[in-house]
């Protein structure tokens, strides 16, 4: 047995699969038989009923009237096999329905004759009481009741085969999004662990005391990294953290080139994102912003929460041309976008917007 998000499945062709098939297969067996019996003798017990309204019930209607619901259950059973062996549930709708009419025609008048044959054999209807008019109602009633065990039939089958079909996409659904969201953790957590060892990379020669101090915020980074490991979201201010301590980091090696300020509203710090998503926007800021610009720059990360959704907003010093804002692929951005995606659907949106030729603006926004 597999186990995707809290879906359980059997994979085909294992030893707990096959054994699984088989208890269904029994299952479906059993229940079938059942409705058959209980089917047939509920149609018995209406005639006999109906009779009884306008007479009084003989022995040999008891019998004419089990031998119709065995005669129900043999015919219906063969035309069962029929329409497996013929995979007519394969079928289109406009190819089902005249197979269906014909078939219950010709079963009605197969068991209406051999009703009436038993019955007059045995004494029980004779010869001179069947009319035309009689003949016509008693095929009419029996391929009515064989067309509705049809009805039935083929109706169970969609709904099995719908409920089917249904489980699998969202099993396979479950699947790739649990393999794309962990493909894309694993491409940002490499992509900060380089650009984190460089930082620290330029700081051992020319300042140990900071390099030193670089290599413990980078420890609280990694611990946090390989706490969010396994989760799909993680609270705000614990992503916060993270982040100021990953530009404490980028401070040492910057230096005066690199401020940052935070505007972390209250009641957003509680809510949960997906994780490193911040980290990795405030990295593109520094990497292809701030780092290029020789004076330096600055990092803004605002957040505000308003209408059941999440507003945060990354902005820094420095400018992306159109060609890079389009093709934004390489830095992150298509990583954001595709993981709100996956977690949120419409509902989240992401934008990355110049403003004033001077500054880039990132902004998330994800519902509660």
């Amino acid at each position: 047995m597999h186990t995707i998000g809290n879906i359980n499945y059997y994979l085909p062709g294992t030893g707990a699969g096959q054994k699984e098939a088989r208890k269904m297969t029994m299952n479906r067996k059993k229940l079938y038989w059942l409705c058959q019996v209980l089917g047939w003798s509920l149609i018995v017990l209406l005639n006999l009923v109906i009779i009884s309204t306008f007479k009084s019930i003989e022995v040999g209607n008891i019998i004419t009237a089990l031998c119709f619901a065995i005669l129900g259950v043999t015919f219906t059973h063969i035309f069962r096999k029929i329409i497996k062996k013929g995979n007519w549930l394969e079928l289109p709708l406009k190819q089902i329905i005249p197979r269906v009419i014909i078939s219950s025609i010709i079963m009605g008048v197969i068991i209406f004759v051999l009703v009436y044959v038993i019955g007059h054999l045995t004494g029980i209807m004779p010869g001179e009481k069947l009319t035309p008019v009689k003949s016509i109602v008693g095929i009419t009633n029996t391929s009515g009741i064989t067309l509705v065990w049809a009805l039935i039939y083929f109706s169970i089958h969609y709904l099995e085969n719908y409920k089917k079909t249904e489980i699998e996409a969202l099993i396979w659904e479950a699947a790739v999004k649990d393999y794309e969201l962990k493909t894309l953790k694993s491409q940002l957590n490499p992509h900060f662990m380089f650009n984190a060892m460089n930082s620290i990379r330029a700081l051992i020669e020319e300042d140990p005391e900071n390099a030193k101090a670089a290599i413990t915020k980078l420890s609280n980074i990694l611990r946090f990294s390989l706490k969010m490991e396994r989760a799909e979201k993680v609270v705000l201010g614990e992503e916060i953290e993270n982040v100021k301590d990953y530009l404490g980091l980028e401070k040492i090696r910057f230096e005066e080139r690199l401020s940052y300020c935070f505007n972390i509203d209250a009641a957003s710090a509680r809510v949960e994102i997906p994780p490193m998503m911040i980290q990795t926007l405030v990295e593109n800021g520094i990497k292809h912003g701030v780092s290029k610009i020789a004076g330096g720059g600055e990092i803004n990360i605002k957040s505000e929460v308003d209408n059941s959704k999440l507003y945060i907003e990354i902005k820094n010093d420095g400018h992306l041309d159109e060609n890079t804002l389009k093709n934004s692929k390489g830095f992150g951005i298509s990583n954001t976008k595709h993981r709100l995606n996956l977690l949120y659907g419409e509902k989240a949106s992401f934008s990355l917007t110049n403003e004033n030729g001077r500054k880039v603006s990132a902004k998330l926004v994800i519902p509660i």
